[in-house]
């Protein structure tokens, strides 16, 4: 869109939404705006009923959607505020990435599968607290020092931090992704 009414970022970040009596508005901190002559920009957007809002598939989705974390595109007006940061009514703002949702948990390992790159651990001692975590391909393992170790050195009994993607199949016992281990 070549448009002199008119300002695009692409690949934005979220820094917050909020909603409420005096308008809406989402907070973008950016780099890449042709236009905009600066680097590491922050904008508010001012969001109306007019603007559209989709997610990665171009479908419209509502204010509520969008989150902390997200990766956007916007276009938005030029006319801006000289406010800190300056604001900007929005036209269209489009979700192109969402934030990893992921957790940490401390647990013993108590099984490695070396076939398939798992493990199991439990935590406290509760049967119910034990989780079977698959390796992500680029999943780093560090050991007690922070230095990189091999799969092959996790053995039952190593006490690990697992950093792990949010969800959890309904297995018994739960399965659900490692993108680090750390043995403390």
């Amino acid at each position: 869109m070549d448009n002199t009414f008119l300002t695009q970022i692409t690949n934005g970040t979220i820094e917050d939404v909020e909603t409420g009596r005096n308008g809406s508005f989402v907070l973008v901190s950016y780099r890449d705006c042709p236009n905009c002559g600066m680097d590491n920009q922050t904008i508010r957007l001012n969001v109306s009923n007019n603007t559209v809002i989709l997610d990665e598939n171009h479908n419209r989705i509502p204010l509520r959607t969008l989150q902390k974390g997200m990766t956007v595109n916007a276009a938005f007006s030029n006319a801006t505020t000289r406010s800190i940061p300056p604001q900007a009514a929005a036209y269209v703002i489009q979700i192109v990435g969402r934030a990893l949702q992921e957790e940490v948990t401390v647990g013993r390992i108590v099984d490695v599968d070396r076939q398939n790159r798992s493990f199991t651990t439990i935590s406290d001692g509760r049967l119910s607290s034990v989780v079977r975590y698959n390796l992500a391909e680029d999943a780093q393992i560090l050991n007690n020092f922070g230095r990189p170790m091999n799969f092959a050195n996790l053995v039952p009994g190593l006490r690990v931090r697992v950093r792990h993607a949010a969800f959890m199949t309904m297995s018994i016992p739960p399965q659900t992704t490692a993108f680090e281990v750390r043995v403390i």
